[in-house]
């Protein structure tokens, strides 16, 4: 899945467009070019160019007015790390003085089964908090493309100011043809800047290519490699997965603090580590176990897990959607099986245990499952094949919080 980021937007693609961007300038710059700038520009946004969002939200996007300052930043930035993902440059912006922030994306949507655009007046930062009143998403002909006055009609639902409607309008008629004209599967610009004296710019821009798609093969850029910093849990789970093609082993490490996940289902993974996080179930990482995977696989990733995890857990979670050819009981025999002899090689565990499962031999996979944790001594409780897997993930996130401060009392 290639993404472009803000800077390699602004530096290779930004001209073959109509979108209007600030002025940028890439670091390492000394303390001359840094005066210049800010003498021409009087602010600038430092912003590191890594594949990570919430980038301002992790203190990662600062407005500058002196060289100095401009420096220090520049050279904090460059140590970032969000989630493992590192900064390949450090680059500033010419901040945008702005009396309105507008949110835009275009993707591709199940719901009307081809492109929407969805727009906001409300955009920045907290766009994910932003209620749905406050949002629009119409779907976007792919042959007859988007028109301005499709754009006007939303913007005016919106209740955007009357002078600035025709200006937006014909700019997303040019953000629509940015997108599809370069096989684009999504593009986003959040918040589109505009002035006080109705000047707008595209301040903040990130895409993903339809890798499909024989326009984004024939773009004839250039894109960067950004460097990561795993920790020695990921690093030792990349091994694994490396090692055999049999069985996913997929795992990012999130700094969480409460849940230790071990999770199957592809997308069923994914919905439930959202659903911990929104939860307040702070997962540890995110991980996907499925693809059927062989005893002794699991059984090693499994007991990774457990030795870095562990002890720091609040509660561990074994929880999946049902499946269609993994065999429950391997899986949970093995998973099982690197606890009781995590147990033994670390003594106990005091840690309270929650699954959910459905699929092949799911009542052996359990019983085997329930003798092991009964003979530890772990106080748990099972869901059943009925129960949704998000309801059995915020139930564990109450859980764990409550362990969590019981444990802390």
């Amino acid at each position: 899945m290639q993404q472009i980021t803000e800077l390699t937007f602004l530096s290779q693609l930004s001209k073959r467009s109509k979108l209007p961007v600030p002025e940028f300038a890439v670091a390492p710059l000394d303390r001359k070019a840094l005066k210049s700038l800010l003498d021409k520009w009087g602010k600038a946004v430092v912003k590191p160019d890594i594949l990570a969002g919430k980038k301002g939200k992790a203190g990662l996007v600062k407005v500058v007015d002196d060289p100095v300052r401009a420096a220090q930043e520049i050279n904090r930035m460059l140590n970032a790390d969000i989630g493992g993902k590192m900064p390949r440059a450090v680059y500033l912006a010419k901040f945008i003085p702005a009396d309105l922030e507008i949110y835009t994306a275009i993707t591709y949507n199940s719901a009307c089964l081809g492109p929407s655009l969805t727009i906001s007046l409300k955009g920045g930062m907290d766009i994910e908090s932003v209620e749905d009143k406050h949002k629009r998403t119409i779907p976007v002909d792919v042959y007859k493309g988007l028109d301005a006055y499709q754009a006007s009609h939303v913007l005016s639902d919106l209740h955007c100011p009357q002078k600035l409607i025709s200006i937006f309008s014909r700019h997303m008629v040019d953000f629509w043809d940015f997108f599809i004209t370069n096989g684009l599967r999504m593009c986003e610009i959040n918040p589109w800047r505009v002035t006080p004296n109705g000047e707008v710019y595209a301040c903040d821009f990130k895409a993903i290519l339809d890798e499909s798609n024989f326009k984004a093969k024939n773009l004839a850029i250039t894109f960067p490699e950004y460097p990561e910093n795993f920790t020695p849990f990921e690093e030792e789970m990349k091994e694994l997965a490396a090692s055999s093609y049999q069985g996913q082993v997929h795992v990012s490490d999130l700094r969480g603090e409460l849940i230790l996940p071990i999770l199957f289902g592809g997308g069923a993974s994914t919905i439930i580590t959202e659903t911990l996080v929104t939860s307040g179930g702070s997962p540890i990482f995110l991980s996907d176990f499925g693809g059927n995977p062989t005893y002794e696989r699991m059984h090693r990733a499994a007991s990774v897990c457990f030795k870095h995890y562990l002890k720091k857990a609040s509660l561990l979670l074994i929880l999946g959607g049902k499946a269609n050819n993994t065999l429950i009981d391997v899986t949970l025999q093995a998973v099982g099986d690197a606890l009781q002899q995590h147990v033994e090689e670390n003594g106990p565990a005091h840690i309270p245990v929650v699954i959910g499962r459905g699929g092949p031999r799911l009542a052996k996979g359990l019983t085997i499952m329930r003798e092991i944790i009964e003979t530890l001594r772990l106080p748990y409780i099972i869901f059943g094949h009925d129960t949704p897997a998000t309801l059995v993930a915020e139930y564990a996130s109450r859980l764990a919080k409550a362990y969590s401060q019981m444990r802390k009392q």
